[in-house]
């Protein structure tokens, strides 16, 4: 399952992000398919990118004049929240390859958590209030209305957005300021501690994880448990990255369906799919196969 993901999250991230011209020329894809939204954090300005990320639709159209409640993206969160969960987290988000390609460096001695990880987790929380619905619906005095996540932090936006870009257009080059140098350090930042610490933006600061971890408990694709056929050996709890008990894998709006428990499991008690296998479809797969 560990090459089937990789394959996957491969070829996701080349196949929403393969307009050549863009990466050569410095510009962006302005097509058609920029009105369709992909799953994961995926930026609209990346010059490669043919669909939009969800977080910049969503601030797009909080930032509207007056109120308008957003019902086409948060029909859209909805959809997908429901079919897929966290799956999204962990096989289709570009940002969350490159964490995990960072993290199988081998050096330093490998975390799955920050310490105080039990309230850290709740940044994601905060981010998603404060930057992205404040940030973009709320007005303050004669404060505008901001695009914040994507304009103060997001660093998939400057990872595969801003450095492309200006790596391309000595124009855009000219007009970098203090905003810039700022995200790029913050992604820096992020990059050498998704070293040592399992994605670090994905458990603490993406605002996109904490709405698809809403819809972990009830979605379509879940990782489930047998009881009757579990040894309670804890191989499970020891293979996931985010160091969730047995009782909170795939329920837990932590988890982000990456199948390692599934594939340290022993007895395969434990099974990534849209529904659950009963004992007897098991066997009789187990049989032919």
């Amino acid at each position: 399952m560990k090459r089937v993901r990789l394959a996957v999250q491969l070829l996701f991230t080349i196949a929403t992000n393969g307009y050549l011209y863009g990466f050569l020329h410095g510009k962006i894809y302005q097509g058609n398919l920029k009105y369709v939204c992909v799953p994961g954090l995926n930026c609209y300005s990346c010059p490669g990118a043919f669909g939009s990320c969800p977080m910049g639709a969503l601030q797009a159209l909080l930032n509207q004049r007056g109120f308008h409640v957003p019902f086409g993206i948060l029909g859209f969160f909805f959809v997908v929240g429901s079919l897929l969960g966290r799956f999204v987290c962990g096989w289709l988000c570009p940002f969350g390859l490159v964490q995990d390609l960072l993290h199988k460096i081998p050096i330093f001695h490998k975390k799955k958590q920050l310490p105080f990880h039990h309230i850290l987790k709740y940044g994601k929380y905060a981010i998603l209030v404060i930057f992205v619905i404040l940030g973009s619906s709320l007005l303050l005095g004669g404060f505008a209305k901001v695009p914040a996540f994507c304009k103060y932090i997001c660093p998939s936006g400057t990872l595969f957005g801003a450095l492309p870009l200006l790596t391309a257009n000595k124009m855009l080059r000219s007009q970098a300021g203090g905003l810039f140098f700022w995200k790029v350090g913050l992604l820096l930042f992020l990059l050498a501690l998704s070293v040592k610490v399992y994605r670090p933006f994905c458990q603490y600061l993406c605002p996109l994880g904490a709405i698809y971890g809403w819809f972990n408990r009830f979605s379509l694709v879940q990782i489930h448990w047998e009881q009757e056929t579990c040894i309670s050996c804890g191989a499970c709890e020891k293979a996931c990255p985010v160091a969730l008990s047995l009782h909170e894998i795939s329920c837990s709006a932590e988890c982000i369906r990456c199948g390692k428990c599934v594939e340290a499991c022993p007895t395969r008690c434990l099974h990534l799919g849209v529904r659950p296998e009963d004992k007897r479809q098991r066997q009789s797969r187990q049989r032919s196969g």
